[in-house]
């Protein structure tokens, strides 16, 4: 076999065992025969780019990042659906259905995803474009990003000159939870709800962003097609199953009174959905009747989508339990009487935080109503005090971490009660993670992965433990091996000699990043000498303020964070500043850096002015003291100009040190 044949041959079994184990949910490769196969076609590929095709299995993940998403006018509009909320109003739709066609009529019903919709196009069974619904006549092309969902044939066993297929896409409901649980271990930002998620994957202008995330696709609808014709919608359903795409579940009903049963049995199921799903539609079968009913000015008139009412129920709290997130959030948790809600027990409902028991005034022993919130998460809607026993009292959450006993601050800027332990057991995971990370002390090969698998094995307990691990130990974890571990462990302890900036930045102090970081270390030399200096010498610091300096004195009081310095300090990790300060010369300046620097890049500029005592900005404004312009300067030497801030070229600028 040669090359060629060899390439042809790989591409059809993989996009056969990603069809198998995507769409089928039935795979006949091994995750390892996958890798190795894919990995020879790249190989193949890059000897050979003149064979590279758009639906070859390897562009799936594209390697270009986009500036932007460029518009897309729809060849077909993505209308959205009249909502009906009851039985009632159900029956009117079939009414209004039956008297326009003047006849009885057969229906679909689909459960309604939530998602993002999309417009897929294929051009002779190629998959040539993608785009999200935007305002059903134009959209965003996101086709890079489509591309990196498996789930998505990027040919069709049938090539017809056009097809385009509506889908939505969403995030399984274990991606999202796998999502949040990285999230939160990177101290980001939580996703509000699979819907929210799966929307800001698709919008990544990088792809490989986008394939991170396991999002999946369920079509349901043919927009249009050249070289085929249908008579019926459950007719375009089973064709777009026998070109391999994902087909939304699925029911024709001879009548609304059957329609209106499957809608209360996908009610009661949707829990058993991979997907979330907000209601179900019910959509005219025949696609002539549909040509009849044609449509309004924003639905179509054979459909309609029935609205899910969130089911409530009433329940007695029992008990009011304080977990302690990864990031040291303490969050109050409902202990409630078992209630069967939305096809599922519920024994638990989230409380939010202080201000949520304060503003419902939740107590324990009080009699409840509570509903799923998007479907999902238990929530309190409203306390029957009339039900209230005459004992009770208002819950406050405790002053201390209820896991290591620590003392708890509310965020400056939030609802939130943080645990302030620099140990605490239920941040190890997010405190490690941060800790090795590459703006902290860049332990590289060090990602979350494998901080979890060192905790999980009990090897480290916290960022001390790190400097006595041993590669035979190490290299005994799940898919670490001598050389990772040997790799491992040579980047451990390089970071021993990093400098005290990054330390400073690697603990995780509140208020305290980069810049704060870097400032202090170089101010004060030494972390004895910063362990030690008063509120008035923190303050006294440019850019350090009462509450950062007041978080920095707070934090070396703790005995947990005395523990870790010591354990570091044992372990011979530098606690010193390698850079002397150059002195306070540009104090009360405000420097702000655009454009290409030839000398230095703009983080080595921005050090030498805050090693000089002046502040480094990232926005143009009357109390700007400078702009350094180097090549290609935009926005922000124009601003500049309009506002007559003094403007640097490079060398005015290495100049102007200079002689500071």
């Amino acid at each position: 076999m040669d090359e060629k044949q060899e390439i042809q041959s790989l591409r059809r079994e993989l996009e056969q065992a990603n069809y198998e184990y995507y769409v089928l949910d039935n795979p006949s490769m091994s995750d390892y025969d996958f890798d190795h196969k894919l990995r020879r076609l790249e190989e193949l590929e890059h000897a050979h780019p003149e064979l590279i095709v758009p639906d070859s299995p390897t562009q799936r993940v594209g390697g270009k990042v986009a500036d932007g998403f460029r518009e897309v006018i729809h060849r077909v509009p993505l209308e959205s659906l009249q909502d009906v909320f009851s039985a009632e109003e159900l029956k009117e739709f079939d009414q209004r259905v039956r008297d326009a066609l003047d006849a009885d009529v057969e229906y679909d019903v689909e459960p309604k995803v939530d998602g993002l919709s999309v417009a897929l196009e294929y051009e002779n069974g190629i998959f040539v474009r993608g785009a999200t619904r935007g305002d059903g006549r134009i959209g965003e092309d996101v086709t890079e990003n489509l591309k990196t969902i498996p789930s998505i044939p990027l040919r069709l066993p049938e090539a017809l000159p056009s097809l385009i297929v509506r889908g939505e896409v969403f995030m399984p409901k274990r991606s999202f939870e796998r999502l949040n649980e990285e999230q939160e271990l990177k101290g980001e930002k939580l996703f509000a709800n699979p819907r929210n998620a799966a929307a800001g994957s698709l919008r990544q202008l990088d792809p490989k962003v986008a394939a991170a995330r396991r999002l999946d696709i369920r079509v349901f609808n043919i927009q249009a097609a050249s070289g085929r014709e249908f008579q019926t919608h459950t007719e375009t359903l089973e064709y777009l199953g026998q070109q391999r795409f994902k087909v939304i579940p699925h029911y024709t009903c001879k009548t609304i009174a059957e329609a209106a049963e499957r809608i209360r049995e996908m009610g009661e199921g949707r829990d058993a959905y991979s997907f979330d799903i907000d209601g179900a539609v019910v959509k005219v079968n025949s696609l002539s009747e549909r040509n009849v009913l044609g449509s309004t000015a924003k639905f179509p008139r054979w459909a309609a989508a029935f609205k899910y009412p969130p089911e409530q129920k009433c329940s007695k709290v029992m008990d009011i339990v304080v977990q302690v997130g990864r990031t040291g959030v303490l969050t109050p948790k409902a202990v409630v009487e078992p209630v069967r809600l939305a096809g599922t027990t519920v024994t638990n409902a989230t409380l939010h935080n202080q201000d949520f028991i304060s503003e419902k005034d939740i107590r324990i022993g009080d009699t409840v109503l509570i509903q799923k919130a998007g479907e999902i998460i238990p929530e309190i809607v409203s306390v029957q005090k009339e039900l209230r026993p005459a004992d009770s009292t208002p819950y406050r959450l405790p002053d201390h971490c209820p896991v290591c006993g620590a003392p708890v601050v509310r965020d400056e800027d939030g609802a939130h009660i943080r645990c302030t332990g620099a140990e605490c057991p239920a941040q190890r995971l997010r405190h490690l993670t941060h800790f090795a990370s590459r703006d902290a002390m860049d332990i590289e090969g060090m990602g979350p992965a494998v901080v979890e698998a060192l905790v999980s094995a009990g090897l480290v307990t916290g960022p001390g433990d790190l400097y006595h691990l041993d590669v035979e130990s190490v290299a005994k974890l799940e898919h670490m091996g001598k050389k990772s571990a040997e790799n491992l462990i040579s980047a451990i302890e390089t970071s021993k000699g990093n400098d005290l900036s990054k330390l400073l930045f690697a603990f995780g102090i509140r208020q305290v990043g980069q810049k704060a970081a870097k400032v202090l270390a170089a101010r004060f030399g030494s972390l004895d000498a910063l362990m030690s200096a008063a509120e008035e010498e923190l303050t006294a610091v440019p850019d350090i303020g009462a509450i950062t300096a007041r978080s920095l004195i707070e934090w070396f009081r703790s005995p947990q964070s005395s523990h870790l310095i010591e354990t570091l300090r044992a372990a011979g990790v530098n606690l010193q500043s390698k850079e002397a300060p150059a002195g306070d010369q540009l104090v009360g300046k405000t420097f702000v850096l655009t454009g290409s620097l030839a000398q230095f890049t703009r983080d080595e500029a921005g050090a030498k002015i805050e090693a000089l005592g002046g502040k480094v900005s990232g926005s143009v404004s009357k109390k700007t003291s400078y702009v350094v312009a180097g090549e290609a300067a935009g926005s922000k030497l124009r601003k500049a100009r309009e506002l007559g801030v003094p403007v640097l070229t490079e060398g005015e600028f290495l100049a102007l040190i200079a002689k500071e």
